[in-house]
């Protein structure tokens, strides 16, 4: 195809395309949580440097993206330096009367990796445009351990 008809025939025949964010060079955070009724170490108060990649499917809008990388960072970037608790952790209440509160995520499950999976697409599901028909999110808690 010529470099002069290449734009005009793509969006012309439009079709889903897939943006994958964090691929090689995943995107970083650094939180905490507790996995309250673990029978283990994680069920006290500890913290990852959580790897997470994006893959986000839709149709091609008018600036020739599926989305900007930009918005997907920054949803995922919400939850950078925060803590992650299950509702009803007693966590919670202590987050807050240090006046921590604004640290927190809780959330109406345990903060696995595969919850997080699960919540970020639902997050990312909800704020990127109609035009997206599919979001996947993988969540590496350390290099042994990844939830999709």
């Amino acid at each position: 195809m010529t470099r002069s008809t290449l734009g005009e025939s793509s969006a012309a025949r439009g079709g889903e395309r897939t943006l994958v964010v964090g691929g090689d060079r995943p995107l970083r955070i650094s939180a905490g949580h507790r996995l309250r009724h673990h029978d283990g170490k994680c069920a006290r108060p500890h913290g990852h440097n959580y790897e997470i990649r994006v893959e986000v499917t839709g149709t091609l809008g008018e600036d020739g993206w599926v989305v900007d990388k930009g918005v997907v960072t920054s949803i995922v970037d919400e939850w950078d330096h925060m803590f992650l608790l299950e509702a009803g952790d007693p966590l919670v209440e202590a987050f807050r009367e240090a006046g921590d509160g604004d640290a927190l995520v809780v959330l109406d499950a345990p903060p696995t990796a595969e919850v997080m999976a699960v919540l970020l697409e639902e997050r990312l599901a909800e704020r990127l445009p109609e035009t997206i028909s599919d979001v996947s999110v993988a969540v590496a808690e350390t290099g042994e351990l990844e939830a999709r």
